[in-house]
């Protein structure tokens, strides 16, 4: 007696379901697919800038702005630390090099299509 439009939201047997893959909400993937795919919101500039406090005086290179989402931005991420031969992360929407390559990341970003802005700091 079931329709097309109807769909379980809940089973006893294992609580509540996905409605769109219909699995277990524990063991469903869907959220976390969407969340990668979500670009964060921006002005359409990505900033550039040389951090040292806050780090025990090392110098790290922090870029803030771009339109990625995480997936994409953690390859960015190692794209640039290979280029720059050099550590860092991707999180929380910034990437931070080790170092200082203010220069080198703005020149690739650039040679990459993206509007790139030396921030102060």
């Amino acid at each position: 007696m079931s329709r097309d439009g109807d769909r379980i939201v809940f089973s006893s047997g294992v609580g509540r379901v996905c409605p769109r893959c219909r699995k277990p909400e524990a063991r469903c993937r869907c959220r976390e697919e969407l969340a990668a795919k979500k670009v964060p919101p921006g002005d359409g500039v990505v900033r550039v800038r040389r951090e040292v406090q806050g780090r025990h005086g090392k110098t790290v290179t922090t870029i803030s702005g771009v339109p990625l989402g995480s997936d994409s931005l953690r390859d960015l991420a190692a794209e640039l630390k290979r280029r720059c031969g050099s550590g860092g992360t991707a999180k929380d929407g910034v990437i931070e090099i080790q170092g200082e390559h203010v220069e080198t990341v703005m020149a690739e970003l650039a040679a990459r299509g993206y509007r790139v802005k030396r921030a102060g700091g």
